[in-house]
C-alpha cells in the first residue's frame, strides 16, 4: 500500500465548479488535490462540448467550454493545485482524527480534513461499443483511456472514433506504436481541424492508416487481441491489432459515490443551502451533483455554492481560527496570494 498524500481538501471532479472551488479555497490558504476520471481538466465542458458556446457566464457574452476551462486554470494557477487524472475514487473512509481517507482505483491514498464532491452528474464512464464479445478483452487489450503510453509501445494499435479524444490519442501514440490504424465510420471528423490535418499528413507519409468503417468483430484469445474485422458497407477486411482504444463518448453514473452513506435525492446528493454540506459532516457537494429545494443546474450556481462551501471548509480545517471575509478588490493580502502587483 502506498503512503498516503496529506492535503487540506480533496476535490472529486475537475470540471468548472471543481476548478473554481480551488480558487475560493486557495484564498483561505487551503491546499487542494483534485481527482478526475478524465485525462484532462474541464469535465463535461471540455470533454463533450469543448467548442459549444456558453452564454450565461458573468462578464463573458459568449465563451466555449474549452475557453472557460483555460481561463479557470489560469485563475487558479497561483494556488498550485495537484491533479490526478484517469482516476476514480473507489473508497472513502472516516479516520479516527475526524478527517477522511480517500482511495483511488489505482490504490493511491489521500488524507484530508474535507472532501468536496464536484463530479457533475456523476463519474464519466466510457460507452461500450456494440462489438460482440468485447468484454473478454476489456482491461487486457481493449482500453477506454490511456493511463501509461508505454503500455502501447511497439503494439499494433487501433483507435476507433472520430472525436477529439480519438484524434488526440492517434497523434500522441503514433510515435510509440508499432503500427497505428484509425477507424471511423465516415471520412468526416468531429475533432479539431488542426488534429485532422495532422492525422491526414501522417497518413500521406504512410505513418498511419485510416480505415473507413465500423468494427464488427474481434479475434484473439485469453483477452489478448490479434485482429479486428472492419466492415464498410459490403466491404469487410481483417486488420491486425494487439491494442484497441474505442472512443464512443461518455455516459454519467453516480458510481461508488452511491455507496458512501450520503443522503440522496433521486440519485443526487442532498445538501443544505448554508454550507452545501452533505448528511456526512466534512463532505460537501457542489455543482450539478447536488440537490436542494430550488436547485438550478447552472455553472454560475455551482460557483456560488463553492464560495459558501469554502467558508465552512475553512472552519473545519482550521478550527478556532477566525474566518475573516475579505474582498479581492481591496485586500492586499489576497492580492499578494494572487500575485497581483
Amino acid at each position: 500500500m502506498q503512503a498516503a498524500t496529506e492535503t487540506d481538501v480533496i476535490i472529486i471532479g475537475a470540471g468548472p465548479v471543481g476548478l473554481f472551488a480551488v480558487f475560493e479555497l486557495g484564498l483561505y490558504d487551503l491546499k487542494c488535490h483534485l481527482i478526475d476520471i478524465l485525462d484532462r481538466p474541464g469535465g463535461q465542458c471540455a470533454e463533450l462540448y469543448p467548442e459549444k458556446p456558453i452564454y450565461d457566464i458573468p462578464a463573458w457574452p459568449v465563451i466555449s467550454g474549452q475557453e472557460l476551462t483555460d481561463r479557470l486554470m489560469e485563475q487558479i494557477a497561483p494556488f498550485s493545485p495537484t491533479f490526478h487524472f484517469n482516476r476514480m475514487v473507489s473508497a472513502l473512509r472516516r479516520r479516527e482524527d475526524g478527517g477522511f481517507e480517500v482511495e483511488t482505483d489505482e490504490g493511491e491514498l489521500f488524507h484530508a480534513k474535507v472532501v468536496v464532491i464536484a463530479a457533475g452528474g456523476g463519474s464519466f464512464q466510457p460507452k461500450r461499443p456494440p462489438i460482440p464479445g468485447i468484454e473478454e478483452f476489456e482491461g487486457k487489450s481493449v482500453f477506454y483511456s490511456v493511463r501509461r503510453m508505454e503500455e502501447f509501445r511497439d503494439h499494433d494499435v487501433m483507435i476507433v472514433g472520430g472525436g477529439d479524444s480519438a484524434l488526440d490519442w492517434t497523434l500522441n501514440l503514433q510515435p510509440v506504436a508499432g503500427s497505428m490504424t484509425l477507424v471511423h465510420r465516415r471520412p468526416q471528423f468531429r475533432a479539431a481541424d488542426d488534429s485532422v490535418n495532422k492525422m491526414r499528413a501522417l497518413e500521406e507519409q504512410g505513418a498511419l492508416t485510416f480505415q473507413q468503417g465500423q468494427v464488427s468483430a474481434l479475434n484473439g484469445e485469453n483477452g489478448q487481441l490479434r485482429s479486428a474485422i472492419v466492415r464498410d458497407g459490403e466491404d469487410e477486411r481483417e486488420i491486425a491489432c494487439s491494442r484497441m482504444l474505442p472512443f464512443f463518448g461518455l455516459t454519467m453514473k453516480l458510481g461508488p459515490i452511491a455507496d458512501w452513506g450520503l443522503n440522496l435525492h433521486e440519485n443526487l446528493i442532498e445538501v443544505d443551502t448554508e454550507r452545501f454540506e452533505t448528511s456526512v459532516p466534512g463532505i460537501f457537494a457542489i455543482g450539478d451533483i447536488n440537490w436542494y429545494p430550488g436547485k438550478l443546474k447552472l455553472i454560475l450556481s455551482g460557483f456560488h455554492e463553492a464560495a459558501l462551501m469554502t467558508q465552512a471548509a475553512k472552519k473545519i480545517v482550521s478550527p478556532g481560527e477566525r474566518v475573516v471575509f475579505q474582498y479581492t478588490t481591496s485586500s492586499t493580502s489576497l492580492q499578494k496570494k494572487l500575485g497581483v502587483k
